[in-house]
């Protein structure tokens, strides 16, 4: 029943929320509750350090009960993370996650900040943390966030005391707040961002404590709670038809790709804030005591206080149009105030509720998702006044060459097309996440343009500005150009309008294999933004290694389409690695960047520009065995990459797990995660463990300790652990030197373990049967050895496998000794057997 109204839970959010660019068809009672945060003059800013660590429910209570503007500042986009829902990692699924993040503060009601920071994997330490983060820059993006954003009110998501006890990006997301606390208000700090802003001192800083600090229920109500504040954070909105902590849960199951779609929840609940610095409360509870949050906090605000305030008392929801009158008058008002920041803020908010009453529908749609420099787009605006307030269309115009008079009043319920077309600049850079423009390091970013330091998203470059007169006030709202669509499965279909350069190439595989000295075909893809392309294409190679032909001509006669050509690539006789990317020559300009689609539902399409390179090894590997069936988990490339070194692998549901079909393999892989997100294993664990023992090979990869769905892990008694070692150049040491997994049919040696990425691995038993033997030992620096990275059992006839190394992070980096390794882990018992039939695709 539950995982019935959790797939009911992810549906309606697909609905709800499938595309972002969607025009927002707010309801009065929508319209009434953006009055009343239009006069709350207050603000908070939550802080934490990776996506998924803020509290929704805090963050929605803000929003939507105390009514203050309230952001989630996360010092990094998640990169470092695992993905639950498909194949990407590192970079892309940065810009997955950022999205997520947006998504799940268009629902709670929260914005959206980051800091340069990357996130490079698991830390155990603030120290190790701050030792790959340049700590001055992220510092100095905290202060900016601050400053920029001015709040009141910062709540920290973790505690600075819990260093080493905790994941070093929390503690130090903690420990940078606390300083930029103080540091804001310096005007000797950081003093080229006063170029763009200026200092602020926020009145107080909590820490969002629970009994998951202490332990237990039992330990958090021995606590002293003087200094503490509380809120009941399942009040319930009846203009919403949802509780807080409802609220709360649809924002918090945005985030997917860590398997975070959940369940919502009801009912009184309370949350801790507890303080740390700034203004004491002196016994109050309200976490504004001493901020005036009314119109009255800025020089000349009681006049527009006045109007919206008799507004929200007296709100007509079955007419919202009738007050229109009253908010132009106070935004004729409001642009006469000195203070800029709140003049910024409440006249953004002021203009999209007028937008609102008036059931004004302004959009720009393209032709295309897509267009390249120097291209003409054809653009499709329509207007629509949906109020009996006259309203004049006085002009249209963008920041490029478009600008069109019209004056039009438009008349109730009357829509407007017009046709335009739009010209790209030849000088518009391709749209892409800002922050992967450049190669960046190990913990940072790389943002040369310091404006865009701390956005979510990249600005969009093309807008049409729709030039009102309501009321006799010219009013102008911006809206990006989109493309609207429609699919006969899918229905209307929206997208954001991308800028991207007139020709992108990649190899299709990201890592390439040989086994051996043999020669090899590969692939490169060449796609056209533009129609008729025609160019030059050669591939650059490393040293010791050939590629032919030199050049091939590229020639495609429509934009989207793409031509497939094939180069030989030769590799030398001895074991070498390097990179090979292709570069598109068009005129007298190379292209050297691939282009990429992230279409998932519960997000925006996204389009990234990244390099276009792929990791070639010549490798010197063994194997026996060819038969791989591959239960898949959480999602990552290791069947591909089995493939790359000969295996021929098949993909196997849990429904195809019967002793016919595993008497067809040498050997079953379990794919990350599997035993967290696939239950129907729990029933088919026998059935492997059975597979075993008469003869065959298992090998299963890491899984979390918490929420496994089977019984039994493996044949004999393992208990997992939340033991990792993060430093992937720590020095491992064979337990068993000579155990057969370390000598046949690959002499493994510490040079094996040379540049792996990230880490060495995770979630490593700490407790086993002694039907297991450790093969590896390895620690962080300081703590005591870690022998539970590899665990090998004889079960009957053949061996089980157990392992927390990070084999899933190491293929797709081309990782030599990964794969030798691992090809020794299949080959387990196999050294006196003659090779199977490979079987047929």
């Amino acid at each position: 029943m539950q995982k019935q109204l959790l797939r009911l839970l992810v549906c309606l959010l697909a609905v709800s929320f499938t595309q972002a660019q969607k025009p927002k068809a707010p309801s009065s009672s929508e319209i009434y509750e953006s009055i009343q945060k239009l006069n709350f003059l207050g603000s908070v800013l939550y802080v934490a350090a990776h996506p998924d660590d803020e509290n929704t429910r805090l963050i929605a209570y803000m929003s939507n009960q105390v009514k203050a503007r309230t952001a989630y500042l996360s010092l990094t986009r998640g990169d470092g993370g695992q993905n639950l829902i498909g194949p990407e990692i590192r970079e892309l699924l940065g810009v997955i996650r950022t999205q997520e993040l947006l998504a799940a503060r268009r629902v709670d009601g929260g914005e959206q900040l980051f800091t340069r920071a990357n996130d490079f994997g698991y830390s155990k330490h603030p120290d190790e943390t701050l030792d790959i983060w340049d700590k001055d820059q992220v510092l100095s993006d905290v202060v900016l966030a601050i400053r920029q954003f001015k709040p009141d009110i910062i709540i920290n998501r973790f505690d600075e005391k819990r260093a080493g006890k905790t994941h070093g990006h929390h503690t130090t997301s903690a420990i940078l707040s606390i300083e930029a606390f103080d540091l804001a208000n310096n005007d000797k700090a950081y003093t080229s961002q006063l170029n763009q802003t200026e200092v602020w001192q926020p009145k107080r800083l909590f820490y969002n404590t629970s009994a998951w600090r202490y332990g237990s229920q039992e330990a958090f109500d021995k606590v002293d709670k003087s200094n503490m504040l509380t809120f009941d954070i399942g009040t319930y909105y009846p203009t919403k038809g949802l509780s807080n902590n409802e609220l709360a849960d649809l924002a918090r199951s945005q985030h997917l790709c860590q398997g975070f779609g959940r369940l919502s929840q009801r009912g009184s609940d309370i949350e801790y804030i507890d303080f740390l610095k700034g203004e004491p409360l002196n016994g109050s509870n309200n976490i504004f005591e001493g901020i005036d949050t009314t119109w009255n906090r800025v020089k000349g605000g009681g006049a527009i206080g006045d109007i919206l305030n008799t507004i929200e008392a007296n709100f007509n929801f079955k007419n919202p149009a009738v007050h229109i009158p009253g908010l132009v008058e106070a935004y004729k008002l409001l642009q006469n105030i000195d203070n800029k920041h709140w003049k910024t803020q409440k006249t953004k908010e002021l203009k999209a509720i007028i937008e609102m009453c008036a059931g004004l529908y302004l959009e720009a749609s393209a032709e295309t998702n897509w267009a390249t420099q120097n291209e003409t787009i054809k653009l499709n605006i329509e207007v629509l006044n949906r109020s009996d307030l006259p309203i004049v269309l006085e002009s249209l115009n963008n920041a490029s060459d478009l600008n069109m008079a019209k004056g039009i009043t438009l008349k109730n319920n009357v829509k407007y097309d017009f046709s335009e077309v739009l010209k790209v600049d030849n000088n518009t850079e391709p749209t892409t996440p800002y922050w992967l423009n450049q190669k960046g390091s190990l913990g940072m970013y790389k943002v040369d343009d310091k404006t865009l330091v701390g956005k979510p998203e990249t600005p969009r470059v093309y807008n049409i500005d729709f030039n009102l007169l309501i009321n006799n006030t010219p009013i102008t709202f911006t809206k990006p150009i989109i493309q609207r669509f429609a699919k006969p499965d899918k229905g209307e279909l929206y997208r954001p309008f991308e800028i991207i350069p007139e020709v992108s190439a990649k190899i299709t595989e990201k890592v390439i294999i040989l086994d051996n000295d043999q020669q090899r075909d590969i692939t490169v893809v060449v796609k056209a933004g533009r129609d008729n392309l025609e160019g030059d294409v050669e591939v650059c190679y490393p040293n010791g290694w050939s590629i032919l032909p030199k050049k091939q001509k590229v020639s495609i006669a429509h934009k989207g389409e793409e031509q497939l050509l094939r180069f030989t690539v030769i590799p030398p006789k001895e074991q070498s690695e390097g990179f090979i990317g292709p570069i598109v020559q068009i005129g007298d300009k190379s292209y050297t960047k691939e282009l990429i689609d992230i279409d998932y539902e519960h997000i925006p399409f996204q389009t990234v520009l990244l390099p276009s390179e792929s990791k070639i090894v010549r490798l010197d590997i063994k194997k026996q065995g060819n038969n791989i069936a591959y239960i898949q988990g959480a999602g990552d490339v290791v069947p591909e990459s089995l493939e790359q070194i000969g295996y021929n692998v098949r993909i196997i549901s849990p429904e195809d797990i019967t002793p016919e079909t595993l008497s067809n393999f040498d050997a079953v892989v379990v794919g990350i995660r599997a035993y967290n997100t696939v239950e129907e294993l729990n029933f088919k664990q026998q059935l492997l463990f059975d597979f075993v023992a008469n003869g065959g090979n298992m090998v299963v990869q890491y899984n979390t300790s918490h929420r496994v769905k089977v019984d039994a892990i493996g044949p004999y008694n393992l208990t997992l652990s939340r033991d990792r070692v993060t430093d992937e150049n720590a020095e491992v040491k064979f337990l068993n030197p000579d155990h057969e997994v370390l000598n046949f049919p690959n002499k493994i040696t510490p040079k094996d373990f040379e540049g792996w990425t990230q880490e060495r691995g995770l979630y490593f038993p700490d407790s086993w049967d002694k039907a297991f033997t450790p093969i590896l030992s390895m620690h962080d620096k300081g703590e005591s050895a870690k022998h539970g990275s590899l665990l090998v059992a004889k079960h009957g006839k053949g061996y089980y496998t157990y392992t927390g190394l990070s084999f899933f992070r190491e293929f797709p980096a081309g990782v030599s000794g990964a794969y030798r390794l691992f090809a020794n882990i299949l080959s387990l018992g196999k050294e006196d057997i003659p090779q199977p039939v490979k079987l047929n695709d």
